[in-house]
């Protein structure tokens, strides 16, 4: 690791967490993450089956989580708006924001990639982003300490060939950290990225072989990064991308 983790037990105690994602590989271990460290964590997702499961194994061995299924590919302003007010009549606070949902079809070329699926992987990896935590900022400056995440990727490897839509999201999300930070900068919100390295994830199976994907670890791995930004620690991290861990040889490609 280029930075070493400290301990997150009980880090997050008192807090409430949004979680995007929460039924994917990432955005499970990382509600799993919060909810170890105290947080009562609110669960987005649109796969329900999956929430439950993640419900089920929270609840058994800490503070009940929250359940609110929404596909953001297809949610309005109104409806991120709608979230951030039931939060705060049912929770009555909110001190976290972790970006994990994503949404990435493939490696395929411009000239042959389905623009619906270009419009959705901006949408999904960006817009919406950018939509719910304007709808959440409100809540957050309320906060003594609150903190705004952002998953998002390494750019040396999705600005090569192929990437489409997702790729470039992701390089206006690192500009969205700092654009955001700026405008927060007099307030109790942080906002910060954090760039977890290669997981083996069903998003990152889109573009790699499993059998020969050596990077790849465990989603669990990088958890514990997400509850030290959503905590007090998190303020060593503001306005910039953390990669806590080694990031990937600038010579890693992939083809369709």
């Amino acid at each position: 690791m280029s930075e070493a983790l400290g301990s997150t037990s009980g880090a997050l105690a008192g807090r409430v967490v949004l979680v995007t994602g929460a039924a994917g590989g990432f955005g499970s271990a990382a509600a799993r993450a919060c909810a170890a460290a105290g947080a009562t964590v609110v669960l987005l997702g649109r796969k329900l089956p999956r929430l439950n499961r993640l419900y089920d194994t929270i609840a058994a061995s800490g503070p009940a989580p929250l359940l609110y299924p929404m596909d953001l590919e297809g949610a309005t302003p109104d409806d991120h708006a709608e979230l951030a007010t039931r939060i705060g009549q049912e929770l009555g606070r909110l001190d976290g924001v972790l970006h994990c949902a994503a949404d990435f079809p493939g490696l395929t070329p411009l000239l042959h990639t389905d623009p619906a699926a270009f419009a959705r992987a901006v949408h999904v990896n960006l817009t919406a982003r950018a939509w719910l935590s304007q709808a959440c900022l409100p809540l957050l400056s309320a906060a003594p300490d609150a903190a705004l995440v952002f998953v998002v990727d390494d750019l040396e490897r999705v600005g090569k060939a192929y990437w489409g839509g997702y790729g470039l999201a992701q390089h206006a999300q690192h500009a969205l950290v700092g654009m955001l930070q700026a405008e927060t900068a007099n307030s109790s919100v942080r906002v910060s990225g954090l760039q977890p390295g290669p997981m083996r994830t069903g998003l990152r199976a889109r573009a790699y072989v499993d059998q020969h994907d050596t990077r790849a670890v465990d989603p669990g791995r990088a958890a514990e990064a997400c509850v030290t930004l959503l905590s007090p620690a998190g303020t060593a991290h503001r306005g910039r991308v953390w990669a806590p861990f080694h990031p990937l040889p600038l010579a890693e490609t992939a083809t369709p």
